[in-house]
């Protein structure tokens, strides 16, 4: 009896249904923890190994969305070959590139299941949870607050609003598609639980790298859905809606005009402030980037170039990190303009992954482009909770659409009917 429930579990791990479970658990687990997001990523690689066969991992690779990744991180390994600095530092920067092996089996994973609405909307369901008691955690008594963490129970304040924006932003292309298809109260249930997750980023807990990809995306959203008329429409409607959150929310009054002070204070004397390091650091990195232009520094060099050039300076340009809070210049650094160009050709691959106007290409296109866009100011790809949502936002959403072009491929090809055959 225990060796036929052995061999049944066995075959549902080889049918993908472990696999595909796993995944909606990893979906699920993202806005509230890092350490069972992990534990579960690595059950998950065993069980989508052993479902996957060879030739279809080539397959997969040898496309530009799935090939790029690797390539990317193929650079990144070879340039601790040519690095000045110890072991423990190559390989412990290239540990930020090897989430992006994953890319290639998410994505075949979903060219063949059908499970990418269920893991979608389990991080839907689980960031509204997440909502709810980010609310219950705060008092409208603390609007003028400095504090930015006030209202996050889990993880930071950056990766809260980021997923919350996603979710908002997703809804608003769930809204447009509901409302086309005559479903007026669901449209307006996502309009309004879309509205409670912008709520929560203006008056709780506010990123400002949010607040640029919030602009974006819906602009975006507006040219996509309805042309250049959209992108009018969606400004004249976003404007008063802007202005109506500056002046009810004084904490993102408080955090805009917190920056623009910064940047003011560090370009008059040379003042160490969040805002004003972050300015030195783009300011060094692209001198960085300079001094080796073509294949850069190595893996692995970033923070001792940092700790280098500290010697000599003072204020901000003093401070020392390993990251250039950029994605593109974290990469440049250390990989030249052929990595950084890779990087930038990965994610153009990723954005025409979702060029069709589908619901499921609208999700992706808010994964690809939320993290091209945060990645000015940060190096999202790097970071856990923004490079795995990233990886298997784009795997999950991604395969869905090819599986979907294959099938509509398969669809035309058995209704081709004997005429057609003869006018080929």
């Amino acid at each position: 009896m225990g060796e036929r429930h052995f061999f049944r579990v066995i075959d549902r791990v080889r049918n993908g249904e472990t696999a595909d479970w796993l995944v909606v658990a990893i979906m699920a687990s993202l806005p509230w923890s890092t350490s069972a997001t992990a534990i579960l990523i690595v059950f998950w690689l065993f069980a989508v190994l052993s479902r996957l066969n060879p030739a279809s991992i080539r397959s997969e690779v040898m496309t530009v969305a799935g090939g790029l990744p690797l390539l990317l991180w193929g650079l990144a390994a070879v340039g601790t070959l040519w690095a000045d600095v110890g072991w423990n530092d190559r390989l412990g920067d290239l540990r930020g590139f090897h989430k992006l092996l994953l890319i290639p089996l998410v994505l075949v994973q979903f060219r063949r299941s059908g499970w990418a609405e269920r893991s979608i909307l389990a991080f839907f369901v689980s960031a509204l949870a997440l909502l709810v008691v980010s609310s219950l955690t705060f008092s409208p008594g603390l609007l003028g607050r400095e504090k930015a963490d006030v209202g996050v129970p889990f993880k930071d304040y950056i990766a809260q609003s980021g997923i919350f924006a996603t979710c908002a932003l997703g809804l608003l292309g769930q809204a447009i598609e509901l409302s086309r298809t005559g479903q007026v109260k669901l449209a307006l249930a996502a309009i309004f639980t879309a509205v409670g997750f912008f709520a929560n980023i203006l008056y709780v807990a506010t990123a400002r790298t949010t607040l640029v990809v919030i602009a974006v995306l819906v602009l975006l959203l507006g040219i996509r859905q309805f042309g250049w008329k959209g992108l009018l429409a969606v400004s004249l409607l976003a404007a008063p809606l802007v202005s109506l959150s500056w002046i009810s929310s004084p904490y993102l009054r408080g955090r805009v005009i917190h920056m623009i002070e910064e940047v003011q204070d560090y370009r008059v004397g040379d003042v160490t402030t969040s805002s004003g390091v972050r300015l030195a650091f783009w300011k060094k990195s692209i001198e960085f980037f300079a001094a080796a232009p073509v294949v850069g520094h190595g893996t692995g060099t970033t923070k001792e170039l940092f700790r280098r050039n500290a010697g000599s300076e003072s204020g901000p340009s003093a401070v020392i990190t390993g990251n250039p809070h950029n994605q593109v210049l974290a990469v440049a650094i250390p990989l030249g303009a052929i990595g950084a160009l890779v990087l930038i050709a990965m994610w153009i691959a990723h954005l025409a992954l979702f060029s069709d106007a589908t619901l499921m290409s609208w999700f992706g296109l808010t994964i690809v482009g939320a993290n091209i866009v945060s990645s000015l100011f940060n190096t999202h790809l790097f970071d856990f909770t923004q490079g795995w949502l990233y990886v298997f936002g784009v795997g999950i959403t991604g395969g869905a659409v090819l599986g979907q072009m294959r099938d509509n491929n398969i669809h035309r090809h058995r209704h081709v009917g004997p005429i057609d055959h003869l006018a080929r």
